[in-house]
């Protein structure tokens, strides 16, 4: 078995959460030389510094044998903010792995990626410092960039002060279109505007290179992978929906419900919470994978849909004027809350789901 029995009932510590990229950085450092098996740390720097000048690094580490066929990835900080989250469970795993409450099976390697997007995280955004999305990034920019022409149509509106008359704007579009078109305008993912949400560059960005670098570094697409893909703030409150973005009938969704179970959505089929979405950082994995592999976005819900709307298009009204830095620090608390609630009840959900989910993944990959 991979996990020992006790593994997801092990008691569970929200002091993993931490209080700052920084903080998250160095506790998941000071882990590695306390586990009892090889390992392999790569550092990967990213462009910028952090509010206090601190360097910013998307740190990967490879756990167990350098030849092990079969490999969980676990990804944390893809959208920058939702770091906290992610740090803190992969924290979680390098205590259970340390410990001896968790061990991983001979045929196996772990590869925990932290911070994959390290400037949204010191700064609390879910972007990079250039305003791309990392998961709306995974696009080949040498052909036409694929078009969301119903943001073109809600652009407008997205950016009006007046928050009442925007949600006015959004009930209108949804009255005439669909709700699920208009979570598809704002947040399926956008080619033409640098200061709008959702925003997918012009060119890979640093976490899509860092994943690049890992997958050809390590020869993943000649191992069988389980990828987990950490975030949060869509979805019922504290729950961790297991999204596969995988087409229904592939290879790659029947081995999700294989190892997940009937609580894996897809959104292409309409069961999850996201709508289907432009550029995810999951397609780039999906190219170079094999029929016995499968990559899920574990998504912890906090607040709704339509909240995760408001503060978001707050914050990048914020960051398009230069002379809002007291109002954007404000805001950062509130984009805080919403990614990383305080909020011991919703925290311990995090971690035990997480548990849960890691073990399962262990488990199918290495059956």
């Amino acid at each position: 078995m991979p996990f020992r029995h006790s593994f997801a009932f092990a008691a569970i510590d929200t002091g993993v959460f931490p209080a700052c990229y920084a903080l998250g950085r160095q506790h998941w450092l000071e882990m590695l030389p306390k586990l009892p098996c090889s390992l392999q740390h790569l550092p990967y720097p990213c462009a910028g510094v952090g509010p206090n000048g601190e360097a910013l690094i998307t740190d990967t580490v490879w756990l167990g044998a350098e030849d092990a066929d079969r490999v969980v990835v676990l990804i944390a900080g893809t959208h920058g903010i939702e770091g906290f989250a992610g740090s803190a469970i992969e924290i979680d795993l390098l205590q259970l792995l340390a410990s001896g409450e968790a061990v991983i099976p001979e045929n196996c390697a772990l590869l925990l990626i932290h911070a994959l997007t390290p400037w949204g995280y010191a700064w609390l955004r879910r972007c990079d410092g250039d305003g791309v999305d990392l998961n709306r990034n995974a696009v080949d920019f040498s052909k036409p960039l694929p078009e969301n022409p119903d943001y073109e149509r809600l652009r407008p509106a997205l950016f009006k002060a007046d928050a009442e008359q925007r949600r006015h704007d959004f009930a209108e579009f949804s009255q005439r279109y669909g709700r699920e078109s208009l979570e598809k305008a704002i947040s399926g993912g956008q080619y033409l505007d640098p200061a709008g949400p959702f925003y997918g560059g012009r060119a890979p960005a640093h976490g899509r290179r860092v994943c690049e670098a890992l997958i050809k570094h390590y020869g993943l697409p000649k191992r069988h992978l389980a990828v987990i893909d950490l975030h949060t703030g869509l979805g019922s409150y504290g729950y961790g929906e297991i999204i596969c973005d995988h087409q229904p009938e592939s290879a790659g969704a029947a081995v999700a419900h294989s190892w997940y179970g009937d609580s894996v959505t897809l959104p292409a089929a309409g069961t999850s919470s996201s709508v289907p979405k432009l550029g995810l950082l999951d397609y780039a994995w999906h190219a170079i994978m094999d029929d016995q592999s499968c990559y899920v976005t574990l998504e912890f819900g906090t607040y709704s849909t339509d909240q995760l709307f408001e503060t978001l298009l707050r914050d990048h009204q914020l960051w398009a004027r230069p002379d809002s830095e007291v109002a954007r620090f404000a805001h950062s608390q509130l984009m805080r809350r919403h990614f990383c609630p305080n909020d011991q009840a919703w925290q311990e959900m995090v971690l035990f789901r997480a548990r849960q989910v890691i073990g399962q993944a262990m488990r199918g990959v290495s059956s």
